[in-house]
């Protein structure tokens, strides 16, 4: 690499981190909730970040950077008037500088979008997905600090596509809440319209990598398919159906443990397959979930497994003559970019890792730019700021490009 793309680098990262941590040096509108996104100036304003961003993205440099905003001595974050909010919200979403085309609007999608802390960085995930013709449903576990539920509910009531969960679970990793937090925002998304075709579930800390029109293209090329990425349970996963798991709530340690009984055979005969908690899912896929025996039997017995979103999703869509299912699929779908620990030797987190998976930081830019995923997981925006302002001003620099091609032809 050459001296001087490094010390552009680490002179854009000084930039950057200056920016944030001195927000009244910046121009423009504030950000709603507090700082604003980025400095303005003609045209949309993340593309203003091409200095900065690029030669991170090239990996050139910046792959030490962190700040932790949370830490002690941060500054707090004021809380605007909701009609503030809504109208700064609105101003600084994607879709206010990237109207949707009609292959988007003849083509809506659902999201089911489970959280539970980091509101800035949650904030900063709708920003870039949310769309007039799609349908949002919020999933808040109510262990939540008051304060994010608090934001979170503002945020809600900025549109009319947008809604919380008419059922919320405490939820426990690796337990049957995670999975029945999806199932209860899918009841509500079906009786709320009956537009959208998929519906895709985020957890807060994800990011996109793709344009919604570049989400709505990858969809449609699997005519009508389900997308649920998995295989036969290799050996570590078969104990997590084998042996009955029991959920323990506590204020202080919420966790699934193992017993020693063994669990009853799966219902209906069925094979049990190992796989992603994401999907992308017809809606006639969904309807099949709260209607067939299989699906209602399957979702019972899942109750005291391990982790069952991990196998609940995948086994169904196996299943010939389901609605959208792949029988012989694997891995196939490209859902979710993510790093794991020790999965590929050399493969470096330039951020840090909880529970093996990669926080990205500023030195894993290059990686995700090179990454063919819809989404991108998992992101701490106090912590490593450039790393979301990047990806925002690369979806940005997609959608222009997009929108160019689309004109000249």
């Amino acid at each position: 690499m050459r001296c001087g793309s490094v010390l552009a680098a680490v002179g854009a990262l000084g930039f950057l981190s200056v920016l944030w941590l001195h927000p009244g040096r910046r121009s423009g509108p504030r950000r709603p909730g507090g700082d604003p996104p980025h400095p303005t100036s003609p045209g949309p304003p993340a593309l203003r970040w091409e200095s900065v961003c690029e030669p991170l993205l090239r990996g050139e440099g910046g792959g030490a950077f962190r700040w932790d905003r949370a830490g002690p001595g941060a500054p707090a974050r004021p809380v605007l008037p909701a009609a503030d909010y809504c109208r700064r919200l609105a101003s600084d979403s994607f879709s206010s500088r990237f109207p949707a085309d009609r292959e988007e609007t003849d083509f809506p999608l659902a999201f089911v979008v489970t959280a539970h802390k980091d509101f800035e960085t949650l904030e900063w995930l709708f920003r870039a997905i949310y769309r007039p013709h799609n349908l949002y449903c919020f999933h808040v576990d109510p262990k939540s600090p008051a304060v994010f539920k608090e934001r979170v509910d503002t945020l809600e009531r900025c549109y009319p596509n947008v809604f919380l969960v008419s059922k919320s679970e405490p939820v426990i990793y690796a337990g049957f809440s995670r999975l029945q937090a999806d199932i209860n925002c899918m009841r509500d998304l079906l009786a709320a319209d009956d537009r959208w075709r998929y519906v895709i579930n985020l957890c807060g800390q994800d990011y996109p990598l793709k344009t919604n029109l570049e989400i709505v293209r990858h969809l449609k090329a699997f005519k009508g398919k389900n997308l649920t990425p998995g295989i036969l349970p290799p050996g570590f996963a078969k104990q997590r159906t084998a042996f009955v798991f029991k959920s323990v709530l506590s204020r202080s340690h919420s966790r699934v443990v193992k017993t020693n009984k063994l669990k009853a055979r799966p219902p209906h005969g069925l094979t049990i397959y190992f796989g992603s908690a994401y999907y992308a899912l017809t809606r006639g896929f969904v309807s099949f979930l709260f209607e067939d025996r299989r699906a209602l039997d399957l979702l019972e017995w899942s109750k005291d497994t391990y982790s069952p979103d991990e196998h609940y999703w995948v086994t169904l869509n196996r299943i010939p003559g389901v609605p959208g299912s792949m029988p012989s699929a694997t891995w196939d779908g490209n859902l979710r970019a993510i790093k794991w620990q020790g999965l590929k030797a050399g493969e470096k987190c330039y951020g840090h890792y909880v529970r093996a998976i990669c926080i990205y930081g500023t030195g894993d830019l290059n990686w995700l730019d090179a990454e063919d995923s819809l989404f991108a997981n998992k992101f701490e925006l106090h912590r490593y700021p450039p790393t979301l302002e990047c990806l925002e001003y690369r979806i940005h620099k997609q959608a222009l490009n997009l929108s160019t091609h689309s004109d000249t032809n």
